[in-house]
């Protein structure tokens, strides 16, 4: 059995992460061409987007029971082997029905890898006796971005959409058998329960983690129809403001740790949150080009180092199990990436996407007024 104190248990838990972002990003410069290939509006589209949430909803709660009865290895080989295998779904699917259950599969596998991953990561910080959380969330953006890039690079070469996600497709079941005999091999312990309702601060820190996931996963899934819609960007190109979010994520995570450790959980979540909210309103009014791309970068770098802190804060809190809690806020936030773009396709049948976006930064407000108190209770 490796310990948790391995370097092979580390990479292991980078692939994950580096998986889990490549594929949900792969997703992203897809929407405009499912969008026009089943000819249906903002708010059927939202109504899609819901399957991919349900989804992922049902397998969070009974991942975190899978993962604390049998380990979390074998439940995040098997998310993500299926989350490879369901993507090239999306790019098939004719009718809104069959993409509505593609993107059931495709959450349900996305969602069970990501708390899999989450409870792992734990596991393996804890064993390490140093922070780490910030890294292995640097390496699901590294994924965001290379996902993005992927499919951006692949489609604007005129590559069919389908022989695209293939090829991220086999790109992703190469690094999960990687991945495979570096895992940890873990249980719960005797008589520690397999679940439990976040309570207390631990439901503050979720709904905050909600919020900062639903403001990534609303530049995921529409980032690319609100700037070719504003004819920023052509559609080929529709991914460019996505790829550059992770770029700028990426880069602030792979130092987050250092900077926390300098700054403070408190400030980190303070100044993160005021960047991003800056960032939303720039792009949201700009009908610049290089200022609606230099507000993607602007609201990567606030995002990005604010959801390790929230991790860190759950595994430090004494309300509930540190692994439990972390169970719990990375199904809420991780329902907040997949619920809130469904959302924010229902405004915007009534009010415009551009209109509907303004609900992000008014949500994120709710991050620095409640810095103070979350990081006041470790």
């Amino acid at each position: 059995m490796l310990s948790a104190d391995n370097p092979a248990a580390r990479l292991a838990t980078r692939l994950a992460f580096l998986v889990a972002g490549f594929g949900v990003s792969c997703w992203a410069p897809l929407v405009p061409y499912a969008k026009h290939r089943l000819d249906v509006d903002e708010r059927t589209l939202g109504f899609l987007l819901l399957c991919l949430g349900i989804g992922s909803l049902v397998s969070m709660l009974f991942t975190g029971m899978w993962s604390a009865r049998f380990g979390t290895r074998p439940v995040v080989l098997a998310s993500g082997f299926g989350l490879a295998a369901s993507l090239p779904l999306l790019a098939i699917a004719s009718t809104p029905f069959t993409l509505g259950v593609s993107l059931l599969l495709f959450g349900a596998t996305m969602g069970s890898l990501d708390v899999a991953m989450n409870i792992h990561a734990v596991e393996v910080e804890h064993g390490a006796g140093e922070p780490l959380l910030s890294g292995f969330h640097a390496l699901y953006s590294v994924g965001g971005f290379a996902g993005a890039a992927f499919m951006t690079l692949l489609l604007s070469a005129g590559i069919t959409p389908l022989t695209s996600v293939l090829a991220g497709a086999v790109l992703m079941a190469l690094a999960m058998f990687a991945t495979s005999p570096r895992l940890l091999r873990t249980k719960a312990a005797d008589g520690e329960p397999h679940f439990a309702l976040p309570r207390g601060v631990v439901l503050v820190i979720a709904i905050l983690s909600a919020i900062m996931f639903l403001a990534e996963g609303s530049l995921l899934d529409w980032s690319a129809l609100l700037i070719t819609g504003k004819n920023l960007v052509a559609v080929e190109q529709g991914g460019i403001g996505y790829m550059l979010f992770a770029i700028a994520m990426t880069l602030a995570r792979f130092s987050g740790d250092a900077l926390t450790a300098r700054l403070g959980d408190r400030k980190i979540m303070l100044w993160g949150s005021l960047m991003a909210i800056a960032g939303f309103a720039v792009l949201l009014l700009t009908p610049v080009v290089a200022m609606a791309m230099g507000a993607f970068v602007l609201i990567g770098l606030g995002c990005a180092n604010v959801v390790p802190v929230l991790f860190r804060l759950a595994g430090s809190q004494k309300v509930m199990p540190p692994g439990l809690a972390i169970a719990a806020i990375t199904t809420m936030g991780y329902a907040g990436i997949l619920l809130g773009p469904a959302m924010i396709g229902f405004v915007a049948k009534h009010v415009g996407l551009t209109m509907a976006f303004w609900m992000i930064p008014a949500l994120l407000l709710s991050v620095p007024l409640c810095a103070a108190m979350v990081t006041a209770r470790r």
